[in-house]
């Protein structure tokens, strides 16, 4: 009963998190070419830290979201005698099919805002900015999720449970291969292009 209630609501907290440290970083990343500017208004901002309470604010509103949830009709175990003829299949009722709507939304509203503000971000000097990469891991979360809602829909019983953890395991690999695997990449492979005099004469060189 009790991973009954869990599964779903750690999921959503974990991932939102997550999707909010992903935004956060963007917005550093803009916040630090803006700065650069003198007539930009941002650089105000850079002091105020403002990314760091980003991660905080997002994820609580996610785990007011479960709580409400757990509270009102909270996910619980049940018999499907109707999924698998001659069986009888324990599985997880969501409860509240709003609330995990709401927490699925709010996960793609975290997602959609971190691609919006990666893809702007996407021009900037390519040494430093890591926005291009952070856009095809939003691209990849948000394509496995938009395919997950019509798969999850469509399937009864266990296969259920199967769907979702094949789309928490895709969307968390494309997360991490597409901002860490250039990463690896150049430290491992181009430890040359990790060096202060590379990165600033490429930076003088775009400018």
């Amino acid at each position: 009963m009790i991973t009954c209630m869990l599964r779903q609501v750690l999921f959503g907290i974990i991932f939102s998190l997550c999707l909010s440290a992903i935004l956060a970083k963007t917005i550093t990343v803009i916040m630090v070419f803006s700065a650069t500017n003198p007539d930009s208004r941002i650089k105000r901002l850079v002091g105020l830290r403002i990314p760091i309470y980003i991660v905080p604010s997002c994820t609580m509103i996610q785990i007011g979201l479960c709580l409400v949830w757990l509270c009102s009709s909270a996910p619980f175990e049940e018999f499907n005698m109707v999924a698998e003829i001659g069986t009888i299949v324990l599985e997880c009722n969501e409860g509240s099919k709003v609330f995990f709507a709401c927490v699925l939304g709010y996960m793609g509203l975290l997602a959609s805002v971190s691609l919006l503000v990666a893809f702007l971000a996407r021009k900037l000097p390519d040494t430093f900015n890591e926005a291009k990469f952070i856009t095809f891991s939003m691209l990849v979360f948000a394509s496995v999720w938009i395919t997950f809602i019509p798969a999850y829909l469509s399937t009864k019983g266990k296969h259920m449970v199967a769907v979702e953890i094949f789309a928490i395991i895709s969307s968390s690999a494309g997360l991490l291969v597409c901002i860490f695997f250039p990463k690896c990449y150049i430290i491992l492979l181009q430890p040359e292009m990790n060096k202060k005099k590379f990165i600033t004469g490429r930076t003088v060189r775009e400018k």
